[in-house]
Order: structure tokens, then C-alpha cells, then sequence
């Protein structure tokens, strides 16, 4: 429950946008531009936030955005890191898992592939409770149902 103080301080939210954008490749134009400069949103601030925050990741890295628009054209800017199946796709070296997961084997990991990625995705503000024993099941769950192999060693 938020306390009264908090209640009275709360900004009244205009929109929230949610964006996938490259990261460091927010620019003013599509699909930024549009998005969020429709609710009258310095566009160049939110860019050089936005590009500020995605130093840490590599270029073609996809970054989900979600941009809370207040009433007085001010944002706040929620950053999650790229996906799993993203993570997954670049180790594994493949453009798509397997169609025929569990029959087909797109590629295979090695434990050590699955912990580096659980390690980053443990920053994300959904994760940073669990164990990287769950995140590192989740992570493997995802791994098999794109028909990415898990295995100790590979040969």
C-alpha cells in the first residue's frame, strides 16, 4: 500500500510506451520518433538517456524500453536487458532454434554458456530475487524448447 506521501507526489502518467530499440541506436527519427514524440517528449534527452544507459551492451543488442509519459512532458525510462532466446541465438551461433525442437538439435551449449548468460540477466529488476540456480533452469527450459542442447562438454 503506497503511504499518503507517496500518493500526493505521484505524477499523473500521459502514456506508457513500450519500445524495442537497438542499443546505443536510439535516434529522433522512426520508430523513436513517433513512439514518443507524439506525447510531446524531448526526444534528443530521451536519445542520449536512452544511449547513455545502453553503453554496457553490444550495438545490435535488441533493448525493451518502457518509457513512462507524465503530464508535464517529463519520462521516466524502465530498461530491461536483451531477451534469453536473443542471449541463446548469438552463443549458439544460430539465426533460429530448431522447428522440430526436441527431435532436431539446432546446436548445442555448454553449462558455462547458460551460467554467463544467467549472470547478466540476474541485473534485470524481475530477476534480481532469484537464485542463479533458477535463472540458470529457466534459461535451460528456453535452451530445449529451441532445440538448443545442453551438454557438459562439447565435442
Amino acid at each position: 500500500m503506497a503511504s499518503l506521501k507517496e500518493v500526493l507526489t505521484r505524477k499523473p502518467v500521459l502514456a506508457t510506451v513500450r519500445l524495442t530499440i537497438p542499443a546505443g541506436g536510439a535516434k529522433p527519427g522512426p520508430p523513436v520518433g513517433p513512439a514518443v514524440g507524439q506525447y510531446k517528449v524531448n526526444l534528443m534527452a530521451f536519445c542520449k538517456d536512452f544511449n547513455a544507459r545502453t553503453q554496457k551492451y553490444k550495438p545490435d543488442a535488441p533493448i525493451s524500453a518502457t518509457v513512462t509519459v507524465f503530464k508535464d512532458n517529463t519520462f521516466e525510462l524502465n530498461l530491461r536487458s536483451p531477451s534469453v532466446t536473443w542471449y541463446l541465438k548469438k552463443a549458439a551461433g544460430i539465426e533460429l532454434g530448431s522447428g522440430r525442437a526436441g527431435h532436431v538439435v539446432a546446436s548445442t551449449l555448454t553449462p558455462k554458456h547458460i551460467y554467463d548468460i544467467a549472470k547478466v540477466k540476474q541485473s534485470d529488476p524481475y530477476c534480481q530475487y532469484m537464485s542463479l540456480e533458477a535463472i540458470s533452469k529457466s534459461i535451460i527450459g528456453t535452451a530445449n524448447s529451441m532445440g538448443i542442447k545442453v551438454e557438459k562438454e562439447l565435442k
